[in-house]
């Protein structure tokens, strides 16, 4: 608490903790999103995307580079707009999900919703809000992908707990569990791999044999993860 009563707002100095740069988008980035985005997502050129917490934009300059047309990202940090590269500016609005959402979108309809390392950021009640009203803006065959970071591995604490501005913390028991909440089905869960392949693949053996000695090991071990959810079925009558 400050010294008038008030709790600390770490977003006053974010830009400073984040140190924006306009992002260069590199071969293999693309690589790295067609793996763990483009591929498990089902994407293709012709669909919808909404990027909610887009940051300075390297995921809204990989879209127009795999030739998708009809992109959008929000931030609720206006700082950010200046560091979006200059190709994307127009597919950008500095607001936040709560505003867009408040807006009259005119029937406007996503094939995917992305949202990555943006849901920690708000408590499991705010997330469940947001899950549920971006649902209502998905298509019925849309998709809402997230990337968040894995409490659930051993390695998932550095990055949940080196930004103060988190407030919630999951697995992917516990997105499972938010998602049924909401409506949704997490269809899949899957781990995020931002290392070099000879990293990849000594962090697989590594977590392979220290599974093997576990009684519990993790479902996932990377630090990060991806979970993609669905809309449910309807009740069947």
């Amino acid at each position: 608490m400050s010294e008038n009563g008030e709790s600390p707002n770490f977003y006053q100095s974010y830009i400073q903790f984040k140190d924006y740069q306009t992002p260069e988008l590199k071969t293999k980035d693309i690589g790295r999103f067609d793996a763990e985005f483009w591929t498990p997502a089902q994407m293709h050129p012709g669909m919808s995307v909404l990027e909610i917490g887009c940051g300075t934009g390297k995921f809204l300059a990989y879209l127009q580079a795999k030739g998708v047309a009809d992109f959008l990202g929000l931030d609720a940090d206006k700082d950010v707009g200046s560091f979006i590269p200059p190709g994307v500016q127009g597919h950008f609005k500095a607001t936040t999900a709560g505003e867009f959402l408040d807006a009259d979108l005119d029937g406007r309809r996503f094939d995917r919703i992305v949202l990555f390392d943006v849901l920690e950021h708000f408590t499991t009640e705010e997330g469940a809000a947001l899950l549920i009203r971006l649902a209502q803006i998905l298509k019925s065959d849309g998709r809402i992908v997230l990337r968040l970071p894995n409490n659930a591995s051993p390695w998932g604490a550095a990055h949940q707990f080196g930004d103060l501005t988190h407030k919630a913390a999951y697995n992917p028991n516990s997105i499972r569990q938010l998602a049924g909440h909401c409506g949704l089905i997490c269809s899949q869960c899957y781990g995020h791999n931002s290392a070099s392949r000879r990293r990849q693949w000594t962090d697989k053996i590594f977590h392979k044999a220290v599974s093997f000695m576990l009684m519990s090991a993790p479902e996932i071990w990377t630090a990060n993860f991806y979970a993609v959810l669905t809309a449910a079925p309807p009740p069947s009558t």
